[in-house]
């Protein structure tokens, strides 16, 4: 069945928007959850603990605004795809939400009390309030991949079916993605001792994530190939597929040479890459399984979850005018922030040992 048959164009173009979101969202957040994991991985004092803290202060909350705007274009552009997903993930999403709590908490009010059991806890409250955002977003997008059961309306799964073997993969393979690129951010944002612990994890553990990247791809395509009545994208998820990986072998090597900018934009390649390919394979059924007893017209999937061709227009226009805007500003306090720091721009009387 031809594609533009299935889905009128506004509905695959706020498909596709909504697909950057999420990439975007991946690219800035995964080191930024990275850098705070970072926090017990590689750190072993409160100088180095604040040097990875302030590489991602001016910026962790502006990250986050991706996926708020991810969620709000689903709502807006999909809502039979938001209420789906919200009322049946409820668990789930419930821990993304605890943990981006866990990180704010943590960022805003490390620094507010002078305790070295304070800093402790709120260093914990960060590592857990990346760890668990990570994780469950592993789990959710692979269930994705493999389509999530239904009956034409809701999820009709339980909790724990989300954690079988290929989910359990994603999980763990995007907490590693986020451990390399945070550590490919803090070696392209720091100087000394923090920047040479960051590439000797690279070194150490960076081959391990390019290996688990390399399963999840090599099952996704075999057992979950993207073969829909939308289109048969298999050769597409394929090629994105292998494009990671090999994006993450060069971020390894690029990290060797000691090339920080080339190792962080390849690291972003292996993750946009990545996920390109699982929305390509979400492309039609959003990451539900399509019920063969069914009608077509009450299957859940992208058309029938659509809002208004109205709707989707004025969302367009919006979308034109302020995404480049909120892109340019998000942009320019990268470059106001971007040089390097190191254990020598903070001040001793901070440095407590932990």
């Amino acid at each position: 069945m031809l594609l533009m048959e299935t889905a009128p164009v506004l509905v695959t173009v706020w498909f596709v928007l909504i697909a950057v979101l999420w990439i975007g969202f991946f690219f800035l957040e995964c080191f930024d959850f990275g850098v705070a994991l970072h926090l017990k991985v590689t750190a072993r004092n409160n100088k180095e603990r604040r040097v990875m803290i302030n590489t991602i202060g001016p910026v962790w909350d502006g990250n986050e605004v991706w996926l708020l705007t991810a969620g709000g274009a689903m709502f807006a552009a999909f809502p039979g795809w938001y209420a789906s997903m919200f009322s049946g993930l409820y668990l789930p999403l419930l821990l993304v939400l605890v943990g981006l709590i866990l990180r704010g908490v943590a960022f805003e009010y490390r620094a507010k009390h002078d305790d070295r059991r304070w800093r402790q806890m709120l260093d914990w409250f960060a590592i857990i309030g990346s760890f668990l955002p990570a994780l469950v977003l592993g789990i959710g997008f692979a269930n994705f991949v493999v389509g999530l059961p239904n009956d034409g309306l809701l999820w009709t799964g339980n909790f724990w079916a989300l954690f079988m073997p290929f989910g359990l993969l994603g999980g763990v393979l995007l907490v590693a993605i986020c451990l390399m690129h945070g550590a490919t951010f803090l070696t392209l944002k720091t100087r000394g001792i923090v920047r040479d612990k960051a590439r000797n994890y690279i070194k150490v553990a960076g081959w391990v994530t390019v290996g688990l990247l390399a399963v999840f791809v090599v099952c996704q395509n075999i057992f979950w190939p993207a073969n829909s009545e939308f289109g048969n994208f298999t050769i597409i998820t394929w090629v994105l597929g292998i494009l990671s990986v090999v994006a993450g072998v060069g971020s390894l090597l690029a990290t060797r040479a000691q090339r920080d900018g080339w190792a962080f934009a390849l690291g972003g390649v292996t993750i946009a890459t990545l996920f390109a390919g699982i929305f390509f394979k979400m492309y039609g059924n959003i990451g539900f399984a399509q019920d063969e007893t069914v009608a077509v017209a009450d299957r859940l999937n992208m058309v029938t979850a659509a809002s208004s061709p109205t709707t989707l227009t004025i969302m367009s226009v919006a979308a034109l005018i302020f995404v480049p805007l909120v892109i340019a500003y998000q942009a320019w306090s990268y470059w106001v922030f971007s040089k390097r720091i190191s254990t020598k721009n903070i001040p001793d009387d901070v440095e407590v040992a932990a």
